[in-house]
């Protein structure tokens, strides 16, 4: 037989992930560590385990116990699946920004959960830091794990998260990079990597992306004038500083919008199917600038904290982001891949050397008005219009066994798959079809008529 004894066996080994359509050309590779393999769902599963076995050990943590966490969701899922599996009761407070799917989810575990208000000082008795030590303090044999202060939390990504990207990688990671929630993940990982790039006579850079309106960048950067504001991704950057964290083993700190974030994250999902976090997003839209900096030949690992399935009521939302204001006309139109897909089907295309009369009787068979020549001709894509070729015949510029190569005109409606369908729109507003191309091969054409299918199904 082939089993697990427990569900916390099957924490870590998560796999590494190469991305090819959000990659552009001239960036560095990027890989991503997809941390939603773990049983809960995230990276925070694997410290959850380990500060209870370090309490456990030390005496602090005994069957019958009661574990108080401060959580964001991630920490608190991690910790439930745990103690469910080993009987601990779980009570934890958690910030009222968070998706009512993390609280659900933490409910479904039997974990009693209190939410606090997020527009609150740190310090302030309603956070939801406070209300867990005050819960802690009242509650007989309650425990407050206190992940922003347990050293067991960096302890167990030195130990696992590190080595695992340094052993997937063979040693060749050149940057890696992930946000700052507690500090942990990063820190964690980044000194075991940073020891061994050392040992093997190289560096690899650190960089983490952090939210506007968390106090990290701020602080990294020495800021004179440090504020905090209340902001919308989750799970990441804070108000206030943490013990877990170890800036020494950080190299650069990346201010990055919310806009950027949920937008970035939703592209992850539809370009590459990896259906990530918001904060994955965060992570992700760095990492895009650093692969630009670095260039060719290099490596990015990029660490996912969470599946996107706790976010369906927000960043996949389309009214929750246009209610916020990050969901404009261009993002909600949609990319040209959409369509495409939307659309299916293979495109006609002529070979330049066709005589018109064999051309012009397949596009009578199959209702076609237009047809694309099948290769560039000067480096630009070439088509054959019914309307041309009527006034060529009519003129007697051409006759039936002319090449059709002679009466095609240039295609100035030309997109990519990446583009968004504003540009589409542009140009079929000029009266013209947008010609889909990739890899210098036509892929589709779009006309009116498949703009407002693919607009009304959207819809």
């Amino acid at each position: 037989m082939k089993y697990y004894e427990s569900v916390i066996d099957l924490i870590g080994h998560t796999p590494l992930v190469k991305l090819n359509r959000i990659v552009e050309q001239g960036m560095a590779d990027i890989y991503m560590k997809l941390e939603y393999f773990n049983p809960g769902g995230s990276v925070k599963d694997r410290m959850a385990i380990h500060m209870i076995r370090r309490a456990e050990k030390d005496g602090q943590l005994r069957p019958g116990h009661t574990i108080v966490e401060s959580t964001s969701g991630n920490t608190g899922m991690g910790l439930a699946i745990s103690p469910a599996a080993l009987g601990y009761r779980c009570v934890f407070t958690i910030p009222d920004k968070m998706a009512q799917e993390k609280i659900d989810m933490l409910k479904a575990c039997g974990a009693e959960v209190v939410v606090t208000p997020t527009d609150v000082d740190h310090d302030a008795p309603e956070s939801y830091v406070q209300v867990a030590k005050r819960i802690a303090r009242e509650t007989p044999n309650a425990f407050y794990i206190d992940q922003y202060s347990n050293m067991a939390n960096p302890e167990s990504h030195y130990l696992t998260t590190g080595p695992e990207i340094w052993d997937d990688t063979e040693g060749q990671i050149d940057c890696l990079v992930g946000g700052i929630g507690t500090g942990g993940t990063i820190s964690g990982a980044a000194k075991y990597i940073k020891e061994q790039a050392v040992k093997a006579g190289r560096s690899v850079r650190v960089v983490c992306p952090d939210p506007i309106g968390s106090i990290y960048y701020d602080v990294f950067n020495k800021t004179k004038d440090i504020r905090s504001h209340v902001y919308a991704v989750e799970g990441v950057g804070h108000d206030f500083l943490v013990d877990t964290l170890d800036f020494s083993v950080i190299d650069e700190v990346v201010p990055v919008a919310d806009k950027d974030s949920f937008l970035t994250t939703r592209r992850l999902a539809r370009e590459e199917g990896i259906f990530a976090g918001g904060s994955a997003g965060t992570s992700l839209f760095g990492a895009m600038q650093v692969a630009k900096e670095m260039g060719p030949g290099k490596m990015v690992v990029v660490i996912i904290p969470d599946s996107g399935d706790r976010y369906i009521s927000k960043c996949y939302n389309d009214e929750w982001m246009k209610d916020k204001g990050y969901l404009d006309r261009e993002e909600r139109m949609g990319l040209v891949s959409e369509l495409v897909q939307f659309k299916g089907g293979t495109v006609e295309t002529a070979s330049g050397d066709e005589p018109i009369s064999a051309v012009v009787a397949r596009m009578s068979k199959m209702g076609y008005s237009q047809m694309p020549l099948s290769k560039k001709v000067d480096g630009t894509f070439w088509m054959i219009r019914e309307v041309d070729l009527l006034h060529s015949l009519l003129d007697g510029k051409c006759r039936p066994g002319t090449s059709v190569a002679e009466v095609a005109t240039a295609v100035n409606g030309v997109v990519e798959l990446g583009d968004h369908m504003t540009k589409v729109s542009e140009i079929l507003s000029r009266n013209e079809v947008a010609v889909v191309v990739n890899d210098d091969q036509i892929v589709s054409i779009i006309s009116k008529i498949d703009m407002v299918r693919f607009l009304a199904a959207r819809s």
